[in-house]
């Protein structure tokens, strides 16, 4: 298994009498990218402050790479790279100034500072605009500065605090899918902090669902999918020529089917056409090969077969809403 280069144990801080981070526990693996996934105000960037040794906790420890940041703030920083939702620079340089300047801030010599400025830009997609003041750059470019940035220390670790914030869906895309191959190439481990549910779910290897300073759950979609929505039954979108009260009957007594009903308007993307019925089959397991042959056996033709699949949106409309409910559930459950 990998190694774990972040280590957080009950940790907690409050503000007054908001709890802004509730007893979070969290490990993160070596080469990783993980998504804490949550509402404004949730807690994200308290824990990433704490995270970096900018803010002290209340209780509970923190381990970066070995290093307790309360107490080795400097050497924690030297190792970890931080792009904030909104990256400050110096407006009247350009991109390639900057990196420099970040590049000397860190002992790099000015030969090498030059170098490694260059090839970040070229690897950012910023090299046609390495002379181009750093004003007149767009949000998304400001962005991608500030990522290279990041790596101009070749840090083990980069935390991305909301990066896509104000950037258009193209940009988005372009900016995700050079973090995602940042990771791959160079095994950086990212810890990624989101409001925006699709962003994580397109890249992240593990997600953190975060709610008014508690992890609701972690893990993959699968992990994620079978703690959060236990209740919520598989759904089988079946197509036929025909639904009478026999093949209906028959798909009833196939094992790990819970309920048939024939579907009314058109919910989802496999629409029926003029003499085709749509049935919906809740099944407690996924059955549908039983469920094919079942129409088939009873002289229906089957035009589509088709399961629902659960992803974090649905995990986000259910559980964000709620989480003061489903945090209290959890704890419940945490004490038997």
């Amino acid at each position: 298994m990998a190694e774990t280069v972040i280590d957080i144990q009950q940790l907690t801080k409050s503000y007054g009498t908001h709890k802004a981070v509730d007893h979070l526990s969290l490990q993160i693996r070596r080469g990783e990218i993980f998504g804490l996934l949550g509402p404004n105000g949730a807690g994200k960037s308290t824990t990433i402050l704490m995270l970096l040794g900018l803010s002290e906790p209340d209780g509970g420890s923190i381990n970066v790479l070995g290093l307790d940041p309360t107490r080795r703030p400097i050497e924690v920083k030297r190792r970890v790279g931080y792009l904030p939702d909104d990256v400050g620079f110096y407006e009247d340089w350009t991109g390639l100034e900057n990196l420099k300047l970040t590049a000397r801030l860190n002992g790099i010599s000015d030969k090498e500072a030059e170098d490694r400025s260059l090839d970040l830009l070229k690897e950012v997609g910023l090299q046609d605009a390495a002379h181009k003041k750093a004003g007149n750059y767009s949000r998304g470019m400001r962005q991608r500065l500030g990522l290279a940035d990041v790596l101009i220390k070749r840090p083990e670790i980069i935390i991305l605090d909301e990066p896509t914030l104000g950037i258009d869906p193209k940009g988005i895309d372009e900016l995700l899918g050079l973090i995602h191959g940042l990771s791959r190439d160079q095994g950086l481990t990212v810890l990624l902090s989101s409001h925006q549910l699709h962003q994580v779910q397109q890249i992240c290897d593990r997600v953190g669902l975060f709610v008014s300073g508690r992890l609701l759950a972690e893990g993959n979609l699968e992990t994620l999918s079978r703690v959060l929505l236990t209740d919520t039954p598989l759904l089988i979108t079946a197509e036929v020529d025909r639904a009478d009260d026999a093949l209906l009957t028959d798909l009833q007594s196939v094992e790990g089917v819970s309920s048939v009903r024939i579907a009314s308007g058109d919910q989802d993307s496999m629409r029926p056409v003029e003499d085709r019925t749509r049935l919906e089959i809740g099944v407690n397991a996924d059955c549908s090969p039983e469920i094919a042959r079942t129409v088939v056996a009873s002289g229906a033709a089957l035009y589509g077969l088709q399961r629902k699949e659960y992803g974090l949106d649905e995990i986000y409309r259910r559980y964000f809403a709620g989480g003061e409910e489903l945090g209290s559930k959890r704890s419940k459950r945490a004490a038997k």
